[in-house]
């Protein structure tokens, strides 16, 4: 592959809905610019970018995918994201590299929750995007209803840049409302030649023509006068304007095409080399810090700048290999160079690099500011560290990435496996910063977090086919707490004679609620003519010190107990400190035990946004799970935030719920905030269970 200077690299990443055709399109560019001589089929399992056994079986994207093509002297980095939110994580990964964005929008289904959420990250970003319309030769597609809803949704910003030609039924061509001009594809490679255009288009060419003249004239005064005055825009003002307009995202084009057809590819890529930014004339830039300095740094793409780059992704396969994608900021990346990872304070060397086409690896010598590439087997650096020179050692701040809640509690199926498992989950985790593994050493148990309950499915299955090990997927056990509820006096004696010294501790203690639910216990002594020495008091407080670990009633921690030792009786040969904490144990388990005892069951505040015609099945739903509505606040984008406190028990499987309420456009997050008194029914299950 050719070396590209910045000004000729385009970073475009493809978002959508979860099977709008992003990959299918991706397929047709590969095919279109020589780089596959036959389209693949996601039906099939041969694409290239979808290469990964599990997004094979299951025939959807789960990684995103870097996939360069060479076209008129430009280098377009595509990176195919997954649609699917359970992946939001490779979605982000590309998102963080990326200047430009396609949302694929499928010509049958029109808007659905993906167009929307791809719509809100690209605002965020603020990041120049196109609607690119696919399956327009279906014969249900429906372009300009479409274009319809994308207006009534994101606004007059939308400007249809094409209209399909449907001739017998058939896709055909379309007309360039910029150039005013028809086009005819003529081949399978995505080429067109001019024609005429239809008259029966006129009524829906001049309207959409208009809104674009309109917005030539808002991006410029002098073409304000011009529009009003009546004269006519050049084609090179209207090119110029509407590049302008793109590039700072006042204007959102609409194309068209087919994927599986291989149509209106090659306008998509005149897109790229007319409207979309290279690197350095992107609006997107990176803040870094001088680690040495503690200065600002903008990471500009100038390529006569020390080198620096950003690692966003990283592979960690037993058969491809290692290797950390990453996006050159600014300088020229060269093979062989040793660079200096800020973020972790090492020097490592590039021994060779590469860029990635899906899983195929090619080799470059080097890469210029604004370029996507690969590094082997770098030994500490992981995905959102800095390469950058011990001369500027610069960090650039890493990506946020959306936090998992879906959490599971996962067991080896065969015995002796732990240790390969967790090495295997530890590979996995580097490969995606979204799942976590916790070790829950209270309730004895590790931990799964995720996105969804698809995405850790995914985990168990890629374990298995991976590195051959077998793990299962398990509800967590839940951290209750255990307390009591109301005063009592007991005595605890702890009387043993076998020959010699004896031992022998004696204890009456008082037991009642502290009134502090943070703190385990309270210990206090009112011990009155020495029927207790002082020197053992400590070995009374030990004694409640281990019993707190795991309360008589259902094994969990003890909390908010006061512990008050008012009485007892010593031996002045057979007493000793393990005599009277083993007397303080026998009390505690007893004076419990008749306290009234009760579980404790953790509450979670939970925020869930979603919009608002949605309010009142999440509303019912959360009444479902025990949940109490404590706040409802409308958002500026007609979304609503429900925030309610839920049982911790009550939250399993909640991310399939919610999304099965709100299609997808719903997002929640939690924290624990208190614990409360269970129900019974639910104290006496979770008894029986621990029994």
């Amino acid at each position: 592959m050719n070396v590209y200077e910045t000004s000729s690299i385009r970073n475009v990443v493809f978002l959508g809905h979860g099977g709008s055709g992003k990959t299918t399109l991706a397929e047709a560019i590969s095919y279109s610019t020589g780089v596959i001589t036959r389209m693949g089929r996601v039906q099939d399992g041969n694409t290239i970018s979808d290469y990964d056994k599990e997004e094979i079986k299951r025939k959807f994207s789960i990684n995103a995918s870097v996939i360069p093509v060479e076209w008129n002297g430009l280098k377009i980095n595509i990176l195919d994201a997954p649609g699917y939110f359970d992946f939001v994580g490779q979605m982000e990964d590309a998102m963080s590299v990326a200047d430009a964005a396609v949302i694929v929008v499928n010509g049958k289904a029109g808007i659905e929750v993906g167009t929307i959420k791809a719509w809100e990250i690209c605002e965020r970003r603020q990041i120049p995007r196109i609607f690119f319309i696919t399956n327009m030769d279906d014969p249900n597609a429906k372009y300009m209803e479409i274009v319809e809803q994308l207006k009534e949704r994101f606004g007059k910003k939308v400007a249809p840049f094409h209209l399909p030609i449907i001739e017998d039924g058939k896709l055909t061509g379309y007309v360039n409302v910029v150039k005013m001009g028809g086009r005819k594809f003529t081949d399978d490679l995505g080429s067109y030649t001019e024609r005429d255009i239809p008259e029966d288009l006129t009524p829906e060419l001049e309207p959409c023509r208009e809104q674009l003249m309109e917005a030539v004239a808002e991006s410029d005064e002098v073409l304000m006068d011009k529009y009003f005055s009546g004269e006519e825009f050049t084609y090179e003002e209207i090119s110029m304007a509407l590049r302008r307009s793109v590039i700072k995202c006042d204007i959102v084009p609409v194309q068209i095409g087919s994927g599986v057809n291989c149509q209106g590819v090659n306008s998509f890529l005149q897109t790229c080399e007319k409207y979309f930014p290279s690197a350095d004339k992107a609006e997107v830039m990176k803040i870094a810090t001088n680690l040495e300095t503690g200065e600002e740094v903008i990471g500009d793409f100038d390529w006569n700048k020390p080198v620096s780059a950003y690692v966003f992704k990283t592979i960690m396969d037993p058969f491809v290999g290692k290797y950390s994608l990453v996006k050159v900021r600014t300088g020229v990346l060269c093979a062989g160079d040793t660079v200096y990872n800020a973020t972790k304070d090492v020097e490592e060397k590039l021994s060779k690099l590469y860029v990635m086409r899906g899983k195929n690896v090619i080799e470059v010598q080097k890469l210029y500011a604004g370029d996507i590439g690969a590094i082997g087997k770098l030994a500490s650096t992981r995905t959102g560290d800095t390469l950058s020179t011990k001369e500027w050692p610069i960090e650039y701040h890493p990506t946020t990435m959306s936090k998992p809640y879906t959490y599971v509690r996962y067991k080896a199926v065969n015995k002796g496996e732990e240790e390969k498992i967790a090495q295997a989950l530890n590979k996995l985790t580097i490969e995606d910063l979204t799942l976590k593994v916790v070790v829950d050493d209270e309730n004895k148990q590790t931990l799964l977090y995720g996105i969804g309950e698809q995405q850790l499915e995914v985990v168990a299955s890629k374990l298995e086919e991976r590195y051959k090990v077998k793990i299962t997927l398990e509800k967590p056990r839940i951290a209750f707490r255990e307390t009591i509820k109301k005063k009592v006096q007991v005595q605890g004696k702890h009387k043993k004679q076998s020959g010699g010294h004896g031992q022998y501790g004696d204890v009456v203690m008082e037991f009642e609620p502290s009134g502090d639910l943070s703190k385990p216990y309270e210990f206090e002594e009112k011990i009155f003519g020495g029927a207790v020495p002082r020197n053992y008091f400590p070995a009374v407080e030990k004694g409640i010190q281990e019993c707190v670990k795991a309360g008589p009633l259902a094994g969990y921690p003890v909390v908010g107990i006061k512990a008050t030792l008012i009485d007892g009786s010593y031996h002045p040969v057979d007493s000793s400190e393990m005599a009277f904490k083993m007397a303080t144990v026998l009390a505690f388990k007893k004076g419990f035990m008749e306290a009234n005892p009760v579980l404790l069951e953790p509450i979670a505040l939970l925020s869930v946004t979603a919009p608002d015609k949605y309010s009142g099945d999440i509303m019912g739903d959360l009444n479902k799970r025990r949940g109490r509505i404590t706040n409802m606040i409308p958002t500026d984008t007609g979304k609503q935030i429900i925030e309610a406190e839920v049982p911790m028990l009550e939250l399993s499987g909640y991310s399939t719920s919610l999304r099965s309420i709100t299609g997808g456009s719903g997002d929640f997050e939690y924290v624990v905030s208190k614990y409360e008194q269970a129900p019974a029914d639910v104290q006496n299950r979770v008894i029986e269970e621990q029994k």
